[in-house]
């Protein structure tokens, strides 16, 4: 009886930290008619509304819906659907996303689904100036933060690494003395020379982890933070700082491409990768870079501004055709000049947010890219819009490779992290497990 009870209790203990909450029982999808989401200018869209409970319709149930442009709908409705379900038909004139959203409204609770509809991505073409000076700009900022020497810290993590890998947290000066990048830095226990793979982030503050699994497999993996202060801080840290000082951070210094608070993360980047050439064991020959949203805007500008960089994986990648709101069509992530009540005043080349916006346009960096790079975003996003993502596509020359996940939003499924990690190790010459 005592086993019978132990047992009992231990299933009681456990069971709490295994079971997890997965999903909706409540489910609003939003079907097209064509498999690829794919359809000609002019092309009638139909799609397939349905509203589930545990898997059957709902009777009766009340949905909001808007339908258009997306981020810009020019259809807004409100309607009860009889038996859960309901079809729309739309189309587009222009090349762009036609979007469908549908709100239900369940027992007080809301329930979204969408549906984005690509018309005739591959004409799209972005809006931002590519300004005469860009490359001066640029160059002249990595070599002004050059005159500072890197002066490099490396403080072990014993409780994070493994018998393969040896995992620091690192530091070094970035544009000026004092103003310092921090990074989680993983290196094969196993003397000899690697390629290196930089990990950039998305939008936020945080901590960071680190790429063991990549540096297990054989590769120097540097993941870095963009603030300005340690990766390895309780959360608590990060929460205060993203509520107060950080709050807004992509709007600080806006009016100046010199005060941009972006200028520090993109040169950041670059002196990571000096940290990695200077300090590591990497072999010289393959290195990546790569992220998501504010990270994958990251990957644009480290390989459009550095040549050792030979390939990046850019996954939904945010800020990137800024003006695109100042003539109605959807804007990347952070969407500065969306919705502006003083809009009018942003639609000229005089005024100072619009002009250093284009020095911080993943668009403008995306043209300069030589080396080969991995695509990949969803058509539901709707805070990177697939019309900025595919603009931005289209205006690369260099080898490129386009992986769309339609149905996904602002993440990724399992199947795409595999290939983009598989894309990446291909590159970089790393054996997969």
């Amino acid at each position: 009886m005592r086993k019978i009870l132990f047992c009992l209790l231990a299933m009681a203990l456990v069971m709490p930290l295994t079971a997890q909450i997965r999903g909706n029982n409540i489910v609003v999808t939003v079907e097209p008619d064509h498999q690829d989401w794919n359809y000609a200018v002019g092309q009638t869209c139909t799609m397939q509304v349905e509203v589930r409970r545990s898997g059957t319709l709902v009777p009766d149930v009340a949905i909001d819906y808007e339908a258009g442009p997306e981020m810009y709908p020019t259809e807004k409705q409100s309607l009860t659907l009889k038996d859960g379900t309901m079809r729309h038909r739309g189309k587009m004139s222009t090349p762009g996303f036609y979007r469908l959203k549908v709100t239900a409204h369940v027992d007080g609770r809301d329930y979204v689904g969408l549906c984005t509809a690509a018309y005739a991505p591959e004409q799209l073409r972005p809006t931002t100036v590519d300004p005469q000076d860009f490359d001066t700009f640029w160059s002249r900022a990595i070599e002004e933060a050059r005159w500072t020497q890197l002066e490099p810290t490396k403080t072990l993590l014993p409780e994070r690494s493994t018998k393969d890998v040896n995992v620091y947290e690192v530091s070094f000066q970035n544009v000026r003395w004092g103003s310092r990048t921090y990074g989680i830095l993983c290196e094969p226990v196993k003397p000899g020379r690697y390629p290196a793979l930089l990990r950039v982030p998305g939008a936020g503050v945080r901590p960071y982890q680190g790429d063991v699994w990549t540096a297990a497999q054989g590769a120097i993996t540097l993941e870095i933070g963009i603030h300005g202060i340690s990766v390895t801080q309780p959360q608590e840290i990060y929460d205060r700082l993203a509520s107060g000082a950080l709050n807004g951070y992509p709007n600080y210094g806006m009016d100046d491409r010199d005060q941009s608070y972006y200028k520090r993360v993109v040169i950041g980047c670059i002196r990571a990768i000096d940290y990695i050439e200077q300090f590591t064991q990497w072999d010289g020959e393959h290195l990546g870079v790569t992220g998501s949203s504010q990270g994958g805007f990251l990957s644009l500008a480290t390989a459009a501004l550095d040549k050792r960089v030979t390939c990046y994986g850019a996954v939904h990648a945010a800020m990137c055709d800024h003006t695109a709101s100042l003539r109605g069509i959807a804007c990347g992530w952070p969407h500065y000049f969306y919705k502006n009540e003083k809009i009018k005043e942003f639609n000229n080349d005089n005024n100072a947010r619009v002009v250093t916006s284009r020095y911080y346009d993943g668009v403008n960096f995306a043209r300069r890219i030589k080396c080969p790079g991995w695509f990949s975003f969803g058509y539901n996003d709707d805070v990177v819009p697939p019309t900025t993502a595919y603009a931005t596509y289209n205006v690369v020359t260099a080898p490129k490779e386009l992986s769309v996940y339609q149905q996904t939003g602002h993440y990724w499924y399992q199947e795409q992290w595999d290939e983009w990690t598989a894309w990446l190790y291909k590159q970089l010459g790393i054996k997969r497990p």
